[in-house]
């Protein structure tokens, strides 16, 4: 493939998950040796074996997953390995000053003296940014750079980028999310399956072509369903309080979802929807309050007891909570039920029935793997989330706690992963939807309850939710 970036502009590579985007940006940074081909940077052959000679170049990249220190302050991670020294010792004031600088010349706004561990996901990615600049970088790579941030948190992004272009420098922005790369690019190339298939511009191209390209027929980028009728009450909430850190983090919240109904949860991010669904599924201690699945209370039992009473969870990070990266795609398929018959007799494991159903969920959900016992980490970040959703639905669950579903998931498989909750919500599953993209909450949501700071602000039907409502709810201005 050939990919020609200018100085000066925002070039979206644009692609399905697997197609070899990440890939072929970590050839330019040095991750991965390509095995022919020529790379030139700023108009000269350049030899790429290391990512230290992508730094020395001036070619920086912010991995999807940050890589951070958490312990450390702002300063501190930025200039690790380039430290500023004074006599032998090294000199954090002025560390301190160069980072406020760097920060302040393009739009960066982060407090150096703080630790990491305490900042939000949209101000890492800022240090993250910071440190390639402060690197040198001229060139940046953004890998799924929205993939964990909330709306406001993208805008920021896209402001920042800005910021970059303007003074010359240029972004490789990888991505499979259409509406921002209508956003934000001025050159497009798509890929599909490790080829290019078209480069082009959003004054050429809408978003219909662009999927089509993608995935290479055309994909429906809106939800088609029917009205839904509700059932029997399968979860049921009642006056929850969880704390988080000393805090108050869920704020004596009742709600209810019905067999055959999706309740969407809507709200900027660090509202309390996570502590939420943690508690749900019994990965966080509840301070008061009631959980019941069907008429069973199940507020002091454990995540096993509940996954096996027909609770499901897809969770909103898939490396901490969802998969065991070194086991392989065959073991994750079956995690919540390893325990249990056809795969586990009188203690011995059932190997035939592992594989059985790993190769069948492979199949049905287009993991793109080449075997059941390749480890989860070969897998692509969009296919991993694909073993989790496949996992979750393919286990036949009476509720479904869905956080986030589709993070870092492409457009076609977003359409495959709607389809799939909205087909088992009309066999009866009750969903509980919780996502920071609005618009999947409008699209999939039968039901939309508000959170703003811990508590339900507001349940709204899902057919009448008006975008700028809920918006200002999102906001507590409302």
């Amino acid at each position: 493939m050939d990919l020609d970036v200018r100085w000066g502009e925002v070039h979206a590579l644009l692609g399905e998950n697997g197609a070899g985007k990440s890939t072929l940006m970590n050839v330019v940074y040095g991750l991965v040796h390509q095995d022919s081909g020529t790379i030139e940077f700023d108009g000269k052959p350049a030899q790429v074996h290391s990512p230290q000679d992508a730094i020395r170049l001036g070619i920086g990249m912010v991995h999807q997953h940050f890589m951070l220190i958490p312990v450390l302050t702002v300063a501190e991670n930025i200039v690790l390995g380039r430290e500023v020294q004074n006599a032998g010792v090294m000199d954090l004031g002025r560390a301190y000053r160069t980072v406020r600088e760097l920060s302040e010349r393009y739009g960066l706004q982060v407090d150096p003296k703080a630790r990491v561990e305490d900042l939000s996901v949209g101000v890492q990615q800022r240090v993250e940014i910071l440190k390639a600049l402060y690197r040198g970088a001229r060139l940046l790579i953004l890998d799924e750079p929205t993939a964990v941030l909330t709306p406001q948190e993208v805008s920021g992004l896209f402001q920042i980028v800005r910021n970059l272009t303007a003074e010359g420098n240029a972004v490789i922005f990888i991505t499979h999310k259409l509406a921002e790369v209508m956003e934000i690019a001025d050159q497009i190339t798509v890929m599909r399956r490790g080829k290019v298939v078209a480069t082009t511009n959003p004054k050429e191209s809408k978003p219909p072509d662009l999927a089509r390209m993608m995935v290479g027929r055309s994909v429906l980028l809106r939800v088609e369903k029917q009205r839904a009728k509700p059932g029997d009450v399968l979860l049921r909430v009642e006056d929850l309080v969880v704390m988080d850190r000393r805090q108050v983090a869920v704020d004596h919240i009742s709600l209810e979802v019905r067999a055959g109904e999706i309740l969407g949860v809507a709200g900027v991010e660090g509202n309390g929807q996570n502590e939420l669904v943690e508690s749900i599924v019994g990965l966080r201690a509840t301070r008061s309050g009631h959980i019941r699945l069907g008429a069973r209370d199940v507020s002091r039992r454990s995540t096993r007891f509940r996954l096996h009473s027909g609770l499901g969870l897809i969770p909103a990070d898939r490396h901490r909570e969802g998969i065991i990266l070194e086991l392989p795609i065959s073991d994750n398929l079956i995690l919540n039920r390893y325990d249990l018959p056809p795969y586990e007799w009188w203690m011995v494991r059932q190997f035939r029935a592992i594989r059985a159903t790993a190769e069948r969920l492979i199949k049905t959900f287009d993991i793109r793997a080449q075997s059941p016992d390749q480890p989860a980490s070969s897998l692509s970040g969009g296919n991993q989330q694909k073993l989790v959703v496949a996992r979750e639905l393919g286990t036949g669950p009476k509720v479904l706690v869905a956080s986030q579903p589709t993070r870092g998931v492409d457009v076609g498989s977003i359409e495959f992963i709607h389809r799939q909750i909205i087909s088992q919500r009309d066999a009866g599953l009750g969903v509980l939807l919780v996502s920071s993209e609005l618009d999947e909450v409008l699209a999939l949501a039968d039901r939309v309850a508000v959170m703003y700071r811990g508590r339900i602000v507001a349940v709204l039907d899902g057919e009448d939710a008006d975008r700028d409502r809920i918006g200002l709810l999102m906001a507590g201005a409302a």
